[in-house]
C-alpha cells in the first residue's frame, strides 16, 4: 500500500513540475532573431546579432517577464528568409522580430511579416523597399536616400569628381537601389547627363571583375562608386589596384564589415563609406554605456566597434519600449506602440520612426579605411 501511495505521490508531484514549467513558458516574451548566420553575409548578421544580446543581458525582462532570444538563420538567402520567418512566426509565436543584416532578405520577409501582423525592427535594412508599404516594419537606421545622396555630394564636393564610374551587385537589392540613388543625386548635382561614363554590373558570389574594371579604366573616372556585400567590394578594388586603377572607390555601410578589410588587405586603405556609428565619437550617453558595455562583453574585440553591433542593439531596446509602452504583448499593439515612437535615445542617437517606420536620424558619418582600420573621418547632418 505504502509503493502504490508512494507511487501516486510521485505522479502528482511530477505533473505539478511540468505544470509549473508551463507556466513559466507564458511567462516568457519571445523576441525572434532573423539574421544571415551563415553564408555570404554571416559575418554581418553575427554582428547585429552581437549588439542584441548584449542588449539583452542588460535589460532581460520587460512587464515583469523574461524575454527570450530564438534565432532563425536565414542563411544570405532570400528564399531562406521566408522560411525563417515563418517559423518564428507559426512555431515559435514572436511578439517581435529583428534584423535582417542585408535589405534583400527583410524585403523578402516581408509580405508574412505583414500578413502575420507581427512587428518587425530592422537594424541596417537601408532600401526604402523595406519598409514601403508595410505598416509592420520599422528600423532603427537611416535609409539609402540619404545615403545616396552624401555620397554624392562627397564624390563631388571632397573629391572635386565630374565623372564617376558605377558598380552594381544587381542580385542585390540594396546595391540596386543605392546606384540609382546617387546617380540621380549626381546628375542633380553636375547638372551633366553624361556624368556617369562607366557602369558595371555583377552578381553575388562572382570573384572574377577583369572585363568591368577594363571597361572602367578606360572611361578613366575621378572616382568609382560600388556599393555592395563586403566580400566581393573588396575583390573589385584589390583587382582595380592590380589592373592600374588609382581613382578612390566609395560606397556605404556594408563595408564596415572585418572581412572587408581581411579580403582587400591593403588595398582597401583609403577606401571612403557612409555609416551609422563612430565609437570613438559616440553621440549621446545611450552610446557611451553602449561602447563601455560591448567592450566588456567582448575584449576580444580590442574596442573596434561594428556600426551594425550598435544598431543590433538599439533595434532590441526599440523593441522593449515599445512592449513596455504597449503593455501588453498583443502584436498589434506593439506595432502601434512602435509607429508611436518619438525622439527615443538609442546607441546610434535620437530615433523617431516616421509615417513610413524609417527612422529620422540626425547624423551619417562618414569612415575611411586607415592602417587596416576603420577610422571615423566626418559627421554628415541629415536635417
Amino acid at each position: 500500500m505504502k509503493r502504490v501511495l508512494a507511487v501516486m505521490l510521485s505522479a502528482v508531484l511530477a505533473a505539478t513540475v511540468f505544470s509549473g514549467c508551463g507556466q513559466k513558458n507564458e511567462d516568457v516574451i519571445k523576441i525572434g532573431i532573423f539574421e544571415p548566420l551563415s553564408g555570404a553575409n554571416a559575418a554581418g548578421g553575427q554582428l547585429e546579432v552581437e549588439g542584441m544580446e548584449l542588449a539583452n543581458e542588460l535589460r532581460p525582462t520587460v512587464l515583469g517577464k523574461k524575454v527570450v532570444l530564438v534565432k532563425a538563420d536565414n542563411k544570405s538567402d532570400k528564399n531562406e528568409a521566408t522560411a525563417a520567418v515563418a517559423r518564428l512566426i507559426e512555431k515559435e509565436k514572436v511578439s517581435v522580430i529583428l534584423g535582417s543584416w542585408g535589405s534583400s532578405y527583410s524585403i523578402a520577409a516581408g509580405d508574412l511579416v505583414k500578413k502575420n501582423q507581427v512587428p518587425a525592427i530592422g537594424c541596417s535594412c537601408t532600401n526604402p523597399q523595406v519598409t514601403l508599404g508595410n505598416d509592420y516594419y520599422f528600423r532603427a537606421c537611416f535609409i539609402d536616400t540619404d545615403q545616396g545622396r552624401i555620397v554624392a555630394n562627397y564624390c563631388a564636393n571632397n573629391f572635386g569628381a565630374k565623372k564617376v564610374a558605377t558598380i552594381q551587385e544587381v542580385s542585390n537589392d540594396y546595391s540596386v537601389g543605392l546606384v540609382k540613388i546617387f546617380t540621380e543625386n549626381f546628375k542633380a548635382l553636375t547638372g551633366d547627363e553624361n556624368c556617369i561614363v562607366a557602369t558595371g554590373n555583377y552578381n553575388t558570389g562572382d570573384q572574377d571583375f577583369t572585363g568591368i574594371l577594363t571597361n572602367i579604366k578606360q572611361a578613366n573616372p575621378d572616382a568609382i562608386f560600388a556599393p555592395g556585400n563586403y566580400t566581393e567590394s573588396a575583390l573589385i578594388i584589390k583587382q582595380a589596384r592590380q589592373l592600374g586603377i588609382t581613382a578612390p572607390f566609395i560606397g556605404c555601410d556594408t563595408w564596415e564589415t572585418g572581412p572587408f578589410i581581411e579580403v582587400g588587405g591593403a588595398d582597401v586603405e583609403g577606401a571612403i563609406m557612409t555609416t551609422f556609428f563612430d565609437d570613438k565619437n559616440p553621440v549621446n550617453d545611450a552610446g557611451k554605456k553602449f561602447v563601455e558595455e560591448y567592450n566588456k562583453k567582448y575584449p576580444e574585440k580590442n574596442g573596434n566597434i561594428d556600426s551594425v553591433a550598435a544598431l543590433g542593439y538599439d533595434a532590441y531596446m526599440l523593441a522593449l519600449d515599445a512592449i513596455e509602452r504597449a503593455g501588453t504583448t498583443d502584436t498589434v499593439a506593439i506595432r502601434d506602440a512602435l509607429a508611436a515612437t518619438v525622439d527615443f535615445q538609442g546607441a546610434t542617437g535620437g530615433i523617431t520612426l516616421n509615417e513610413n517606420g524609417d527612422a529620422d536620424k540626425d547624423v551619417a558619418i562618414i569612415k575611411t579605411v586607415q592602417d587596416g582600420k576603420f577610422v571615423y573621418k566626418d559627421t554628415v547632418k541629415l536635417k
